[in-house]
C-alpha cells in the first residue's frame, strides 16, 4: 500500500525537471544568485556568517556565491549599517533590474501554465505551497522571510 507522501515526491520530482518555468535568456540569473538577490532584497544587507545561517551552507560554498555575484555587478561589499565589524552584501541597482526582470520571466511562465485556474484555486495553491515551505523552515530551524 502507498503512503499518500509518495504522490508528493512523485509530483515534486517532475515538478523540479520542468526547465519551461527557468527558460534562461542570455545573461539570466543563475538559481543561486537568484535566491542570493531574493534574501538580501527581502532581509537587507547581510554578511557572510548571515548567509550562512539563512540558506546552510558552508563559508566557501557563499563566497564563490557571492563573489560571482560582485563580478558581475549584482552585489556589492558595505560596512554594516548597524555598525558591526562584519562587512556585508547588498544588492547593486544591476542587481535589483536583474531580480526584477528574472521574475517577471518566471510569473510570465506560471501566468501561462495557470492560465485556465480560477483566483481562488491559485490563491489555495499558494497556501498549501507556503504551509509545505514552512514545514521545511520548521525542520531544518531556517524560516525564510516572506514579504
Amino acid at each position: 500500500m502507498s503512503r499518500p507522501t509518495y504522490e508528493v515526491e512523485y509530483e515534486q520530482m517532475l515538478l523540479s525537471r520542468h526547465e519551461f518555468l527557468r527558460r534562461r535568456a542570455a545573461g539570466a540569473l543563475d538559481r543561486s544568485a537568484y535566491v542570493l538577490l531574493s534574501r538580501i532584497r527581502i532581509q537587507g544587507p547581510m554578511s557572510i556568517s548571515e548567509l550562512s545561517d539563512a540558506f546552510g551552507l558552508d563559508f566557501s560554498t557563499l563566497q564563490r556565491q557571492t563573489t560571482a555575484a560582485m563580478r558581475s555587478g549584482l552585489v556589492e561589499r558595505i560596512p554594516d549599517p548597524a555598525g558591526g565589524m562584519a562587512r556585508k552584501f547588498r544588492i547593486t541597482d544591476k542587481g535589483e533590474q536583474m531580480l526584477n526582470e528574472e521574475r517577471e520571466t518566471l510569473v510570465g511562465s506560471l501566468d501561462k501554465i495557470m492560465a485556465d485556474w480560477s483566483d481562488e484555486d491559485i490563491a489555495a495553491f499558494v497556501g498549501y505551497l507556503r504551509r509545505f515551505n514552512s514545514g521545511i523552515e520548521r525542520l531544518t530551524g531556517r524560516p525564510w522571510p516572506r514579504p
